[in-house]
């Protein structure tokens, strides 16, 4: 996320876009540890809370630029915005049934709870990227049996349960999914389940 197209002395009026904008650079940013759950949470509300650019200004330019950001982000006068950032905050999230999954998409939890069903999703390939960040909240995700699971995560007074390989996920041509992140008294779970609509 490049903070430039924010003029620090615009008083233009912020879109709902100009905030997803600048949220997905503090989701980054607690993501890497750049930024604690208290910091996070409060710029998230003060982004959320923003009239103008020149009060998102403040909020974002001490963090880094994250190429590729803005072509990501819907801008006026039209663009797709993909999502590349899952966040519940005191809340939850779920995605399930048939919906696209980016390459890389990055989960925060604090004090709530994300639900993730791969099975019916649309994947840009053979392999996507969870980065999941659970400070006092959980990640779950289902998996179909033919993708493979590799996590290399780390828990920090939380866990992290991955269930065994399948036959079909130890097939050299299974998709794949890394998951990363830490978990500080959170979770993340695993689990590979049948796809609901298989008969036999």
């Amino acid at each position: 996320m490049d903070p430039q197209p924010f003029n620090t002395n615009s008083r233009l009026r912020a879109s709902d876009a100009d905030r997803d904008r600048a949220a997905t650079v503090v989701n980054e940013a607690l993501a890497e540890g750049r930024l604690t759950a208290q910091e996070h949470s409060e710029r998230l509300d003060s982004i959320y809370a923003a009239k103008t650019h020149a009060e998102i200004v403040p909020l974002i330019e001490d963090l880094p630029a994250r190429a590729g950001t803005s072509a990501q982000v819907a801008v006026p006068g039209g663009g797709e915005h993909p999502s590349s950032a899952i966040v519940a905050v005191f809340g939850g999230a779920t995605r399930k049934g048939t919906w696209r999954v980016p390459g890389t998409t990055t989960v925060v939890t604090v004090f709530g709870g994300v639900d993730l069903d791969l099975r019916e999703a649309i994947l840009p390939g053979r392999e996507v990227t969870m980065r999941a960040v659970c400070v006092f909240g959980g990640m779950s995700i289902t998996v179909p049996p033919e993708m493979r699971v590799i996590d290399s995560g780390v828990a920090v007074f939380g866990g992290r349960d991955i269930d065994s390989e399948t036959p079909e996920s130890l097939d050299s041509g299974a998709s794949l999914l890394r998951v990363t992140g830490a978990c500080v008294f959170g979770g993340v779970s695993i689990k590979h389940k049948e796809r609901k609509n298989k008969r036999r």
